[in-house]
């Protein structure tokens, strides 16, 4: 059925969207490619999922915006007249020292929420009723580690990622049975969104902390954390509400900073 398929991915200009698009194209799927800014990443990725043998739609908007998110499912539906598979993959931060608590404000967290969580329930409120009407609907938030740990780029960030997790649960119940709903929570992932946050000596600071605190020994490419998802959103058919950490390891390695504890100790 992967050739009939119609996916939405929300910032789908680069990254864990524009990777999940290429590889939904490769299966035939025809790819509804949002993006905010980066008009010409989400170009790129469109001619990429055409050079792959798939119909590529390019939207712009963002997603904090009601009415943009229906008229991106709209533009959708008007293209092919059917949606499958949404994913809920548009988000942002700012970066920000935890221990400094000035270093947030109120706006901070409004425009962090208004993308990371309002949009993400918003994007899936308009699409679900095509998502039913699919009869394989199937939602993909992408989530953070954060979320389940209070660890990010910014409390803002992390508490926003926790939304989300608590969100995909509460969606999974409420959209049963036609529409399966999850959650992805990636770790350090070394792609152009980290660069976009950070200069490259933080990169290269965050490459080596993830050789050193993962269970693997190493962070995460965009396009292994896209092969999780799509699985989820095309595959998995006995699988919803569930949060699923892909992160080398780093959610359950207590044993460094133990171990760093006891040598300090």
């Amino acid at each position: 059925m992967s050739e009939e398929r119609v996916a939405i991915i929300t910032g789908a200009s680069s990254g864990i969207g524009a990777a999940a698009a290429k590889m939904m194209a490769s299966r035939g799927v025809r790819v509804a490619i949002n993006y905010a800014g980066n008009t010409a990443g989400a170009e790129a990725v469109a001619q990429a999922c055409q050079d792959a043998g798939a119909e590529a739609l390019v939207i712009q908007g963002d997603v904090s915006d009601d009415a943009t998110c229906r008229a991106i499912v709209q533009q959708t539906l008007d293209k092919w007249g059917r949606l499958d598979v949404l994913v809920n993959n548009a988000g942002t931060t700012k970066s920000a020292n935890q221990q400094d608590l000035n270093a947030l404000n109120a706006d901070d967290f409004h425009r962090i929420y208004g993308v990371n969580v309002v949009g993400t329930y918003q994007m899936t409120r308009a699409a679900v009723a095509a998502l039913r009407a699919s009869g394989e609907g199937s939602v993909v938030n992408t989530s953070s580690i954060a979320g389940l740990t209070g660890l990010g780029s910014s409390m803002a960030y992390a508490a926003s990622k926790a939304a989300v997790n608590t969100m995909t649960m509460s969606l999974a119940r409420t959209l049963a049975p036609e529409v399966r709903v999850n959650a992805l929570c990636p770790g350090f992932v070394d792609s152009e969104w980290w660069a976009k946050q950070h200069d490259e000596a933080t990169i290269e600071r965050l490459r080596k902390g993830a050789a050193s605190t993962t269970l693997l020994g190493r962070g995460a490419s965009s396009e292994e954390v896209a092969e999780v998802l799509v699985f989820y959103a095309l595959g998995a058919r006995s699988v919803t509400g569930q949060l699923i950490a892909v992160d080398n390891g780093t959610s359950i390695n207590i044993g460094t900073p133990l171990k760093a504890a006891h040598e300090k100790g």
